[in-house]
C-alpha cells in the first residue's frame, strides 16, 4: 500500500488556524498571504465584517491570531515574520463562492489566464454568475456589451473602483 501525505502551505495552514478564530469573533477571513519581500517575510491576513473594520478591529484580530499562531504545537509558519493585519479595501478581492455571490450587481474587476479578444483583463459590472461561466456588462467607448467569461479563466478577480 503506497503512503499518500498531504502537504499544505503555509497559507492553507493559517487560513484553517485563522479562519475559525476570526469567525469567533465576529469577523470573515477574507485572504491571506505570506510573501517575502527582500529579506523579510510577512504574513497578512485580511479582515472584514458588516459595516467595515477600524483599527480597534485589526487590533484585537492581530492579538487573538498572534496567540492562536503561537499555541500551536507544530509551528505553520517556517521562518521569523511579520504579523499584519488588516482591512481587505474598498477593492477586496473575490475568491470564494461567497463573495462572486455578493458582488453580483458591482463593478469588478477580472484578470484571466488566457485572453479573449486580445485582452486578458476586463472590468465592468457583474450580471450574471452560475457554475462555469460569469457574465460582465463593460463600456467600449459609450456602448455597453456584455461578455460571458468560463470561470476556469480567471485567474483574479476582484471589486473595482469605476471612474
Amino acid at each position: 500500500m503506497i503512503e499518500r501525505r498531504c502537504f499544505l502551505s503555509t497559507v492553507d495552514k493559517v487560513t484553517a488556524i485563522a479562519g475559525p478564530v476570526a469567525e469567533q469573533a465576529g469577523y470573515e477571513l477574507v485572504d491571506v498571504e505570506y510573501v517575502k519581500e527582500g529579506k523579510n517575510w510577512f504574513l497578512r491576513l485580511y479582515i472584514d465584517k458588516d459595516g467595515g473594520v477600524d483599527l480597534d478591529d485589526c487590533t484585537k484580530f492581530s492579538e487573538k491570531i498572534g496567540e492562536e499562531l503561537d499555541a500551536q504545537k507544530v509551528d505553520p509558519i517556517p521562518h521569523p515574520y511579520y504579523l499584519e493585519v488588516s482591512s481587505p479595501g474598498a477593492e477586496r478581492p473575490l475568491k470564494k463562492e461567497k463573495d462572486l455571490i455578493e458582488a453580483v450587481g458591482k463593478y469588478i474587476h477580472v484578470s484571466l489566464y488566457q485572453q479573449i479578444s486580445g485582452e486578458n483583463t476586463f472590468e465592468g459590472t457583474l450580471k450574471e454568475l452560475n457554475d462555469q461561466t460569469l457574465t460582465l456588462v463593460i463600456r467600449i467607448k459609450t456602448r455597453e456589451k456584455e461578455i460571458e467569461i468560463d470561470r476556469s479563466n480567471i485567474a483574479k478577480a476582484r471589486l473595482a473602483i469605476k471612474f
